[in-house]
Formats: structure tokens, C-alpha cells, sequence
């Protein structure tokens, strides 16, 4: 069994929150990556999947990190992309009772421009084992589901060419489909995003969480103004960031000399708050 890289602890009363990265675009040491995210989360009282990469690669990495993925009580699929719930198949293979939640729209056409399909496999509609959600869900206590319905837009950053096909007609996404995991323990509360693509700023000034972990959709933003600035708004609030998938490297190298709590989650990392 591989030994885990423990990211970052944060002592706190009570059971601790523990997060490891299944699957995700870098590799902290000897585990294999891939363009995607995987979220293994314990709280004092759950065991949850949180996305599943684009194959069953997160399925042999929590193998090698010694994680029984068929103890998973809940799975949570962030959106309806295909790098994020290619592996949900795999994991109803190896789960015979957890729920998968995700977003009633998560089975819409999504697209990268207009030739590149980019949503989920169809055949996963027939599980029997999904939880659609809208707007606000409880799944258990200190666990919500939360869409961000009347989220405000304080930062326009557009859709970066992702489309949505809708009555036959190819329009810029409006991530209706995306949600976003709230764990409430220790007195804190700590937002789990796959993508944000609805806009990182958007969504902390919406949410403002004591943590915030997951991707940035940044990676198509050359560092730059715009990204000193997005750095800079992230900065003012008292949120601890832990940047993931597609933030990009670079750009994270960027936010990081400007950014006081920004850190960056590989395959193989664990963090402990």
C-alpha cells in the first residue's frame, strides 16, 4: 500500500474532515493521473465519492491508497461533464448501495465547441441508483447539495467555448447543471467544487466557505491582469483554497504570489481540516 502525502492538517474539536485525491491532472508521487477529478471524503459520519475522474483510474489509486470504495455511503457527481463522471459506472460495479446524486440536468449535451462531446455516458441513466437534485438538497446531516440558484455574476468570465445543445440549437453553457457540496462540521463550513465554472469568484462571493477546494476553470486564462485580479478578489476573503484540475499549473503558480491561503491537491494528497 502506498503511503499517502498529507497535505495540510488543521486541528480542530471533534471528528476532522479528511479529503484524498483519487484522480486528478498531476500526480503528487508514484500514483498515475489524468485530465479529471476524484474526491474521496470522510466526515465523522459519511464516506462519500466526489466525482470520479474519467475512468476507473480513481478506483485503482483508492485500491493503492488502501480505500474500500464499496464502503461509500453517498456519491455526488459535481456536473455533467465526462471528466468528472466517466468513472461512475466502475464505481457502481464495486458499490452495491450508495445513492449517486447529481444535478437534473447533468444528462443535458454538453460540449466542447460543436464537434467534441463532452457529456456522460447514457447508459448510467439506467442504474437505478441516481438522486436527481435542484436547487438546494439535504443528503444527510451537515451535508447539502447547493446549486447557487440567485447566484450573483461579480466577475463575467464567459463559458471558454463549452456549449450546451439545446432544442437543437448549439448556445454557450449556463452550467445549470452544476451544484456544489457543503460539508457543516466542526462549526465550519468547507465547499467542495468540481469545476466552478460558473465562475470562482462568483462563487465565493456567493458562498463565502471557511474552505474552498476544486477546480478553477482558469487554465485558458493566460497569467495576466485578469488573473492578478481574480487572484487579488479571492484574496480579500477568509476562505483557505486548496486548487485542483482545471485551474491550471501555471496559472496557479501565478495566484500563489499573490494569494496567501492558496494551495495546490495532486493524486495522492490528502487534507485534513
Amino acid at each position: 500500500m502506498l503511503l499517502q502525502a498529507v497535505f495540510a492538517i488543521y486541528k480542530n474539536e471533534g471528528e476532522a474532515v479528511k479529503i484524498t485525491v483519487l484522480a486528478e491532472n498531476t500526480s503528487s508521487g508514484e500514483l498515475p493521473c489524468e485530465h479529471g477529478l476524484s474526491l474521496y471524503i470522510e466526515t465523522g459520519a459519511h464516506r462519500l465519492l466526489f466525482d470520479s475522474g474519467q475512468s476507473g483510474l480513481f478506483a485503482d489509486n483508492a485500491k493503492a491508497l488502501g480505500i474500500d470504495l464499496s464502503g461509500a455511503d453517498i456519491a455526488v457527481l459535481s456536473h455533467g461533464h465526462y471528466d468528472h463522471g466517466g468513472g461512475l459506472l466502475k464505481f457502481l460495479e464495486l458499490n452495491d448501495h450508495a445513492k449517486i446524486y447529481m444535478s437534473k440536468y447533468a444528462f443535458g449535451q454538453h460540449y466542447n465547441g460543436t464537434e467534441k462531446y463532452i457529456g456522460l455516458a447514457p447508459e448510467l441513466k439506467k442504474s437505478g441508483r441516481i438522486v436527481f437534485t435542484d436547487g438546494i438538497t439535504r443528503i444527510a446531516d451537515g451535508l447539502l447539495l447547493d446549486s447557487g440558484e440567485n447566484m450573483e455574476t461579480v466577475l463575467e468570465l464567459g463559458s471558454f467555448g463549452l456549449n450546451m445543445l439545446l432544442d437543437g440549437e448549439f448556445l454557450p453553457d449556463d452550467f445549470r447543471h452544476e451544484h456544489y457540496l457543503i460539508i457543516e462540521e466542526n462549526g465550519r463550513r468547507i465547499l467542495i467544487s468540481g469545476c466552478s465554472h460558473r465562475g470562482i469568484n462568483n462563487i465565493e462571493a456567493h458562498f463565502k466557505p471557511d474552505v474552498l477546494i476544486g477546480g478553477f476553470h482558469l487554465s485558458k486564462l493566460a497569467p495576466g491582469k485578469m488573473l492578478s485580479d481574480i487572484a487579488k478578489m479571492l484574496d480579500s476573503y477568509d476562505t483557505d483554497y486548496y486548487s485542483c484540475h482545471c485551474t491550471g499549473v501555471e496559472q496557479y503558480d501565478f495566484m500563489k504570489n499573490i494569494m496567501r491561503r492558496l494551495k495546490y491537491l495532486s493524486t495522492g494528497m490528502t487534507v485534513i481540516l
